[in-house]
């Protein structure tokens, strides 16, 4: 038995972290969104054996226990005692290690993928909670769609679409270490955004005040050690964009635009200065 499930990727509208948890780990406050660039990963489960596999069309990941989705394969198959294995293709579109996801989303898919296919019955709440134990933004990408994220990442409350935009992503050649940037954060010296504001703009639709409340209370401590990321920003406003923002820990830039004609030329404008530049649009 075999099924393809599409992986998005995933961006930070507004990103904060109020506190630390006793053991180290960030509380976050979040809203996200999901966007139409996608990786697909196959999934065929295998009867003969246990054996977990995963290859994927990019030379930058790894096909072992690092991988996330080999992970979410291993972690379902042994709390469920299943006695199958499987193989996992994963076509990649979403670069890595570029604050977007893409491993997340990937994780997320597989989850999603062998509920069907071992016929676990797990609720989407349910695989949340176990994607956490992957990853922090696992349980985000589960749901794929807009939502206030809280906690160390379970805590999803999806919310209604977006009005009408669409959104340039450009990832300068560095990639960023999220376990590098978390371990930089000092409290007591973060700009936190203004959350509850840009919730309010989501659920009025108001496209103008969530450009103009959008915030990543990472980006300066990510920003500092890539200049580019500034850079991007900064020639992202200059051709159009109504918002250009950081999105998770980095590289990845991304402007926010309520006109395809805007979005159009900052995608062009942006070609000029950076390799990976794509233009998309916010997931229904």
């Amino acid at each position: 038995m075999q099924l393809i499930e599409k992986a998005p990727a995933k961006i930070n509208l507004g990103l904060d972290t109020p506190y630390h948890h006793q053991d180290g780990a960030e509380e976050w406050n979040m809203v996200m969104t999901s966007v139409d660039l996608a990786d697909y990963v196959e999934i065929q489960t295998l009867t003969k054996h246990k054996r977990i596999r995963v290859a994927s069309d990019s030379g930058f990941l790894p096909n072992d226990q690092r991988n996330l989705a080999y992970q979410a394969a291993h972690l379902l198959q042994t709390k469920f005692n299943v006695g199958e294995g499987v193989n996992i293709r994963i076509k990649k579109n979403i670069p890595v290690a570029a604050g977007l996801g893409g491993g997340s989303s990937d994780a997320a898919a597989v989850l999603r993928g062998l509920n069907q296919l071992w016929d676990l019955g797990l609720s989407w709440q349910e695989l949340a909670e176990l994607g956490l134990q992957i990853d922090s933004d696992v349980p985000y990408c589960v749901y794929g769609r807009t939502a206030h994220v809280r906690g160390r990442g379970e805590r999803i409350t999806p919310l209604s679409k977006l009005p009408a935009a669409w959104v340039v992503l450009a990832k300068p050649k560095v990639s960023v270490s999220t376990p590098s940037i978390l371990q930089q954060i000092r409290y007591d010296d973060l700009e936190h955004p203004d959350i509850d504001s840009l919730l309010k703009a989501v659920r009025d639709q108001d496209i103008e005040e969530m450009c103009a409340v959008m915030g990543n209370v990472l980006e300066p401590l990510t920003a500092h050690r890539y200049p580019e990321i500034t850079q991007l920003k900064q020639q992202m406003m200059k051709f159009g964009a109504d918002a250009a923002q950081m999105s998770g820990t980095g590289p990845t830039v991304f402007g926010l635009c309520s006109k395809q004609s805007r979005a159009q030329r900052v995608f062009n404008g942006m070609k000029g200065f950076c390799r990976e530049v794509y233009l998309v649009r916010p997931l229904p």
